[in-house]
Formats: C-alpha cells, structure tokens, sequence
C-alpha cells in the first residue's frame, strides 16, 4: 500500500505534467518505435503539444538532423498538416517521400529575415489546425522560446526548432534540445547504399533524462541499430619490449 505522502508527491507529479502539456493522454501519443528515447521523458511517451530544439554545426549535420525531424515529423501529419519556415531552406522536398510523407502535406514558407522567420513560425504553431511546424532558424533566445512554447502550450502543435550553426548555444525554454550526427550506412557491404543512420544525442530534457542512441530509418520506422561486440581475441595485442 501507498503511504499518503507518496499519494501526494504522485498527484503533484500529474498536476506539473499537465501544466507543463506534458501528460499522456492530453494528446495523440506519437509511435516513434524508439521505446529507449522514450523512456527519456516524463510518462515514457515523446511529448506532443511542445517545442523541441535541434541544434547543428556543420551541413552534414543538418542533413541528418532534418532526416531525423522527418522521420518524427511522418507520424504526426499522416492525416494532417505540417508548416516549414525557413530563410534558406535545406531540405529537398521530394526526399521527404523517404519518411512516409507527401510532399504536398507541407506548406514551405520561405522569407529573408531571421525576425521574419521567428514571426512566421510563432503564428504556425497558435494554428491549432497544423499537426506540427518545422521551423529554421540560426539564434533563439529565452524569451522568444518562451513566447514559442506559449503558443504550443494552447494550440496543442507540436514543433521543431532547427538552428543551425547558432552563435551560443544559450539557455532555452524549448522541452528538449536535440543533436543529430550522420552515421555511415551499409547495405551488404556496400558503404554509403543503405538507410540513413544517425547518431541521436537527446542532450537535454525537461523532467527527464538525457542520453545516446544510434539508429536507422528503415521500412518505415525507426529501428536501433546494435552496436558490435569486439572479443577481448580480436583486440590489437601489444608486443612485450
């Protein structure tokens, strides 16, 4: 049996999750078929209705971070509709096929300034009728995040912030903050001809718990790619003198 304070300290953890849009069930509940990153956030589901950060520093990460956004992004607008606002957008539309999404499901804005851009992206995420927004942006400062997950907060949209190449990696208030690596792929052999692999970092988390994975985009899903087992017989052995 549950001590009363136990009782207590359970319902505070609920009222904070459902403050903070976080608890399950006050959305739809988003399949990753990655049951390890999940277990990384409140209640072991990906939160819906909040702001996720992705920060990269070179071009081949953002590749591999906006594959991964897809990948995410497929499973939220299988009957919706997604916004993408950029001033320089990176990614190929016909590629997004790849992840399970039309193309013509997402509505591209693409304007000049950054101060644009920010506007575009805060007025995407109040449209309850969007299933999510992608937004591309280098700098992001605590208050504008703020306003960011104020909206989502009401809307209930779901959205993911790119910077690329930031000038600090400052302090906000998206729920997490995301890096993503390209990892080689292998396909019989054959480096380079496989499915897009990643090496995911989940560097921070609001009420969770960071940490690492590597995974792959194949047959529709996302899938953990298992990490080799070296033998202490296949280790380089030193020559004594």
């Amino acid at each position: 049996m549950s001590s009363p304070k136990q009782d207590i300290i359970l319902q505070l953890q609920k009222e904070v999750l459902s403050m903070q849009r976080l608890k399950k069930g006050s959305a739809q509940n988003l399949n990753t078929g990655l049951w390890e990153v999940e277990q990384a956030f409140p209640d072991h589901t990906f939160p819906l209705g909040a702001v996720h950060e992705f920060i990269s520093n070179a071009s081949e990460d953002a590749a591999a971070t906006n594959g991964f956004m897809m990948g995410l992004t497929g499973q939220l607008i299988k009957k919706g509709t997604a916004i993408w606002v950029s001033s320089k957008r990176t990614i190929f539309p016909p590629a997004l096929s790849l992840f399970g999404i039309d193309p013509e499901r997402i509505i591209f804005v693409d304007l000049w300034r950054q101060k644009e851009v920010l506007w575009a992206i805060e007025e995407a995420l109040k449209c309850d009728a969007i299933a999510a927004v992608i937004g591309e942006l280098s700098e992001l400062s605590f208050t504008e995040s703020r306003r960011l997950q104020l909206a989502v907060e009401q809307s209930r949209v779901t959205g993911f912030i790119h910077r690329y190449s930031p000038r600090i990696e400052n302090v906000t208030a998206c729920v997490s903050r995301w890096k993503i690596k390209p990892l080689a792929s292998n396909a019989n052999g054959l480096p380079g001809m496989g499915f897009p692999r990643w090496n995911v970092q989940l560097q921070k988390v609001r009420n969770g718990k960071p940490g690492e994975w590597q995974v792959e985009w194949s047959g529709g899903q996302f899938r953990y790619i298992a990490r080799p087992v070296i033998s202490i017989t296949e280790t380089p052995k030193r020559k004594a003198g």
